[in-house]
């Protein structure tokens, strides 16, 4: 069965590592396509995201090898197939194929990505930047073809700091001629991840985790090996776990310099967090102190990612707090089915209000997407009784294995 299964009510005591981070890890290997030599990729996730992403790579012509969590790409031979197919349509992170593929052959057909569904996420940003770098795009039944006869180095201003507008004008300004002048840059650190990467491949870029990235393209690259760093949003998922169900855990090699603002709101609800270079503690009992109002922001605010998690432990919070989505229109999702198991949580607009209550029950809820799962899973350990979150394929997305993870820290929790 699709499910994970909590018999919740147990508190959260151990310690579990925390995987390589799945936003980092994807535009990464995409980048590897700008490579004609081999790249080793290490820490890698083993989420069905990357799975998907292997077999894009492996269709266009890479040779991708895996040895646990390292994976080698070699790109010396690929070539220009169309990009169409469920790894193509059922996930967003695909896009970034747009800018690798301008960048190694200034020509790139695919179809429309997907993903999860939470909002429109329109694409239009990413290609009105590329055309300042002199890139004509024609749409066509559902597929789009991107091609360029030079592409060139510009000035680009993003109307939004978009993370994969961001990368796939790195992406493509890298092989561009001339110099590329990026204007409100996204400053996640994915980002600054994957300029490393490029960097030691041998790229000059300036300025990541900043608002201006300058990039000098036209620069040969060449293989290099890379580790992954770890999943900022898995570390604040098992966080807020703790905080929700209380206890004590360790969160080994948590990245805590990429999330201050969750950190911080931990400790503003009652949570003692101590950060060492090792990882982080987190010790808490499950009364928890409401939220006034938290909003989601780009980097470095509140991620939109955690805001699902965030909503199920505030849930059983003493009081009243309102979280504001700005980042995604669609993000409530998980409001009915945290109401199934007894939230008191009301909606409008970007506005979510939650009345905490005494308990919530165990029930048969839904993942529709893949942080809403997570924060589905989160509320199972802070419920009474069983608790089963259909759609685990959706958390599989970006969760190595949450039940493994959990069960270290002491949940009673089985996937099947």
């Amino acid at each position: 069965m699709d499910a994970v299964h909590i018999r919740g009510g147990n508190a959260l005591f151990g310690e579990t590592k925390i995987q390589g981070s799945k936003n980092a890890v994807l535009p990464v290997m995409a980048a590897a396509l700008l490579i004609e030599d081999i790249s080793i990729i290490e820490n890698c996730p083993r989420i069905s995201d990357v799975f998907r992403m292997q077999k894009l790579l492996e269709k266009i012509g890479c040779r991708v090898s895996r040895a646990d969590r390292t994976l080698l790409i070699d790109a010396r031979d690929v070539s220009k197939e169309m990009m169409e197919g469920e790894s193509v349509t059922g996930m967003r992170s695909s896009l970034m194929l747009l800018g690798a593929m301008l960048g190694r052959f200034h020509e790139v057909t695919m179809e429309y990505p997907g993903g999860c569904v939470i909002g429109r996420r329109p694409i239009d940003i990413h290609l009105k930047a590329l055309a300042r770098m002199g890139v004509d795009i024609e749409e066509k039944d559902g597929a789009f073809t991107a091609r360029a006869g030079n592409l060139t180095g510009n000035v680009i201003t993003l109307p939004f700091p978009s993370v994969g507008a961001t990368e796939n004008v790195i992406l493509t300004a890298v092989m561009a001629r001339g110099i590329t002048v990026l204007q409100n840059a996204a400053r996640e650190p994915e980002i600054v991840a994957l300029c490393q990467f490029l960097c030691k491949s041998g790229a000059m870029i300036e300025g990541a985790g900043g608002c201006v990235i300058l990039i000098e393209g036209g620069r040969k690259l060449h293989g290099t090996r890379f580790r992954v760093p770890a999943d900022r949003i898995v570390a604040g998922t098992y966080l807020l776990a703790a905080l929700g169900a209380g206890g004590h855990v360790f969160l080994r090699e948590a990245p805590a310099m990429q999330m201050n603002c969750v950190i911080w709101l931990a400790r503003e609800m009652g949570a003692e967090v101590m950060i060492t270079r090792e990882g982080i503690t987190v010790m808490t009992d499950p009364v928890k102190k409401p939220v006034s109002c938290i909003r989601t922001e780009v980097y470095p605010g509140f991620p939109t990612d955690l805001q699902s998690p965030l909503m199920a432990v505030l849930s059983k919070a003493e009081g009243k707090s309102v979280i504001e989505e700005k980042i995604f229109e669609d993000r409530f999702r998980i409001v009915g089915e945290l109401c199934k198991m007894g939230a008191c949580i009301r909606t409008e607009g970007d506005m979510a209000g939650i009345c905490g209550v005494e308990n919530l029950r165990g029930c048969l809820v839904n993942a529709g997407e893949l942080r809403g799962g997570a924060g589905l899973v989160i509320a199972g350990c802070m419920a009474q009784g069983e608790t089963t979150v259909t759609g685990r394929h959706f958390i599989e997305r970006g969760y190595e294995d949450i039940c493994r993870d959990l069960q270290d820290l002491g949940i009673n929790i089985v996937c099947g």
